[in-house]
């Protein structure tokens, strides 16, 4: 008897310990080598533990449990081989997924049922993803309901979605989906990522001078150009031009002009980067996460666009990995896909500064003596007043609203055509 033992992974440098979020197989479980067991919550991200042989399992931690790095959480038991799988006679047609409204005599009453496979041929099957669970938690759908499309079975957010619209809820659901009168309380462990993340939220409150500073940009002139291009960019790049890619762009060449918001603060000396890695803040089922785009500034608006979807599709999916999110020099964050009209975001340790973009929203504006209707947006810039001074701050914010509202300055670092023509 052969028996393999496997050892919790290191997420990344610094980080000793992790916790087991969720064990996918079961003690006594014959597995197949890669094989996903567990899932592993760190501080960082989230990781998967998988078989490195085919046997039987043992699990030697409890879910919820904090172990160390390099902990032996599992034995497996190579002298049991996995049952071979049963052919299956393959057929044209894909199974469907079926909505139908059931009456129940119990308190819950009429129900939306999404009737789906029953069993699993492996791990996967009906098994969600990170983003599927997320909607089937809101909507109060279990994994037997649905049938998966994924690899092995696994059930996708495509395919939650594809059922909820095949369709509506009932009154009785949309009545229930609000307050009903009770006092219970629900309690969750916090995960290890949230953890770190209050921990870094309150020592960057006590531990920088932070300020904020407020300014307003015009997007007419974005407006125009994404109006006028977008079908063209999409079809000779094959991904759309968002505001995104402009504001970092324009933040890029912004720091060129201002090197102290792109620094940082070490022990007792100023580190000035001469290279803009930007963090992007996106949102993920599990946090808000930060990835970062290397050397922004030598990226056309197309590079900048890809990178930045890739991006995020990793963080939806949970697979953005510790190098994806380290490092950083200035980061941005879009508080306007959620409505925010103004906010002030708090700086991402150890860099100094921190763009915060929101909603845009017409409103009246002079204009060479006129009343005119513009879409405007609220921008924030939250600085460490321990290397940024209020002139580099204020300066650093009004070169990126010159840049966006007349774009054609991201092409001359930051200044107009005929001012590079006259050498000004």
């Amino acid at each position: 008897m052969a028996i393999v033992e496997l050892k919790v992974p290191s997420p990344g440098e610094s980080i000793t310990e992790v916790v087991i979020a969720k064990w996918i197989k079961n003690t006594g479980d014959v597995v197949e080598k890669d094989e996903v067991l567990a899932e592993i919550d760190s501080d960082k991200a989230t990781l998967t533990l998988n078989a490195e042989e085919s046997g039987k399992i043992e699990i030697l931690a409890a879910e919820g449990d904090t172990v160390k790095v390099g902990q032996v959480v599992v034995k497996v038991d190579t002298s049991f081989k996995p049952e071979a799988k049963a052919e299956t006679v393959s057929t044209k047609t894909e199974p469907k997924v079926e909505i139908k409204k059931e009456v129940s005599t119990s308190s819950t009453a009429n129900s939306v049922i999404l009737s789906g496979v029953e069993g699993k041929s492996t791990y996967a099957t009906g098994t969600p993803s990170i983003a599927a669970a997320k909607i089937m938690a809101e909507n109060n759908i279990s994994g037997n309901q649905l049938n998966g499309s994924g690899k092995d079975g696994r059930i996708t957010k495509q395919d939650v979605l594809a059922a909820l619209s095949n369709g509506l809820p009932n009154v009785q659901q949309v009545l229930s989906n609000t307050w009903k009168g009770g006092r219970e309380k629900d309690r969750a462990k916090m995960t290890s990522l949230r953890k770190t993340v209050a921990k870094r939220l309150v020592a960057v409150k006590n531990e920088t001078a932070m300020l904020t500073t407020f300014n307003e940009i015009d997007m007419s002139a974005i407006y125009d150009i994404r109006a006028r291009y977008k079908d063209k960019f999409k079809e000779v790049y094959g991904t759309n031009v968002g505001f995104m890619s402009f504001f970092t762009k324009a933040v890029t060449e912004a720091l060129y002009h201002f090197p102290a918001v792109n620094g940082m603060i070490d022990g007792e000396e100023l580190v000035y980067n001469k290279y803009c890695d930007i963090g992007i803040a996106v949102s993920a089922p599990k946090g808000l996460m930060v990835p970062v785009l290397r050397n922004a500034e030598l990226m056309s608006l197309a590079e900048i666009e890809k990178g930045i979807k890739e991006l995020a599709l990793k963080a939806r999916d949970g697979k953005l990995s510790i190098p994806d999110m380290e490092g950083g020099t200035f980061t941005i964050t879009n508080g306007g896909v959620f409505g925010s009209m103004m906010s002030t975001p708090i700086i991402n340790p150890p860099q100094s500064a921190i763009l915060g973009m929101h909603n845009v929203v017409e409103r009246p504006m002079a204009v060479s003596g006129q009343v005119v209707i513009r879409p405007m947006m609220y921008v924030a810039l939250s600085y460490d007043h321990r290397i940024i001074d209020g002139r580099e701050s204020v300066g650093f914010l009004v070169k990126v609203k010159e840049m966006l509202e007349n774009p054609t300055r991201i092409l001359f670092g930051g200044k107009l055509p005929e001012e590079v023509l006259l050498g000004l």
